[in-house]
């Protein structure tokens, strides 16, 4: 992943994927507002004399969205790596804009022309909307080839990226106060959920899909809740389950012992996070955790993963506890927002 992240422009990936989908989707709302004044069939080819070919509204509509996405993705994505040439990249994204908004012009030509008539074989492309949206997408496309940045540019990630790596060399003992690591239940557990829970809201979908896709919903999210982002640094303990919601945030100062052991889920409530009785819990599982003994005599109980995991975390936490206490609570310079 991070090779990938490397050789691409992501402001260009991101421009690439997301304005053929944004234009893809205006087309079809602005498609289903003409809808009450169109033919049915309507045309979707033409010859001198008016309709040749015909299809119906929604393959119309849709189909001429996919061929939005397909004109546009396969276009500006030659603009987004970097192993190509300046003048490349910057022609591709020019070229890319201007075939996207060249295909939406064409398609919606063929709408208009169509709208008010009952047999879609009178009518005829609109000249009008065909010439104007051609001329706007060569003239926008020209402009997009010249304003597009396509050197490599330096970004506040950079500046964050740099301020860390001189931190690390600074103090090399920073690396080893740092670790970080996944959780997750067993995979019997998300087998266990997919049957309970997937394969009736399959059935139950039959009859009110509604009450299925909640269903499933509430499964995806109780899945999610057995995930978990353990991050350890000299600020202490960070939980965030399925890494994005934090739920655990304890100071290295606050940590006065951290131990590897054995646990079992339903000694703290069960699995997922569990806060009761001065006691805080993320246990996707039983098995290996790390027990962490706080200052104001409250415990921390968090999975580990495997025993030699939940060890490394245990030392982390117990050498950065150490440390912040000692020297005062520190922070990891360049990362306050990871």
């Amino acid at each position: 992943m991070g090779k990938f992240r490397d050789s691409v422009d992501a402001k260009a990936l991101r421009f690439a994927v997301g304005f053929p989908v944004v234009l893809a989707a205006a087309f079809v709302v602005s498609a289903f507002l003409l809808r009450a004044d169109l033919p049915n069939p309507v045309a979707i080819g033409w010859t001198a004399d008016g309709g040749a070919y015909f299809a119906p509204f929604a393959v119309y509509a849709w189909g001429g969205a996919a061929l939005i996405l397909a004109a546009g993705w396969l276009v500006l994505s030659q603009a987004v790596p970097l192993s190509r040439p300046t003048v490349m990249r910057r022609i591709m994204m020019g070229a890319g804009l201007s075939v996207s908004l060249f295909v939406t012009a064409v398609l919606a030509a063929g709408l208009v022309g169509q709208t008010g008539l009952a047999d879609a074989r009178e009518s005829h492309v609109d000249v009008i909307v065909l010439a104007m949206g051609s001329g706007a997408a060569l003239s926008l496309g020209v402009i997009m080839g010249f304003v597009f940045k396509a050197d490599t540019q330096w970004s506040p990630e950079d500046d964050r990226a740099l301020e860390v790596a001189l931190a690390r060399e600074l103090d090399p003992d920073l690396a080893r106060d740092t670790y970080r690591l996944w959780v997750h239940a067993r995979s019997s557990v998300f087998v266990m959920i997919a049957v309970a829970s997937l394969f009736p809201a399959a059935l139950i979908a039959v009859a009110l899909p509604w009450l299925g896709a909640l269903l499933a919903a509430v499964a995806v999210v109780a899945a999610a809740f057995l995930f978990a982002r353990v991050k350890a640094d000299r600020r202490g303990l960070r939980v965030l389950v399925a890494g994005v919601l934090p739920v655990m945030d304890v100071p290295a100062a606050s940590i006065s012992a951290a131990s590897a052991a054995e646990v079992r889920a339903a000694d703290y409530g069960g699995w997922g996070y569990r806060n009761h009785g001065g006691t805080a819990a993320m246990l996707v599982s039983s098995g290996p955790a790390v027990v962490v003994r706080k200052t104001d005599g409250h415990n921390v109980a968090v999975s580990g993963g495997s025993p030699a995991k939940a060890a490394q975390l245990a030392e982390v936490l117990t050498r950065v506890a150490a440390r912040a206490q000692r020297d005062g609570a520190g922070s990891v310079p360049g990362e306050s927002g990871s």
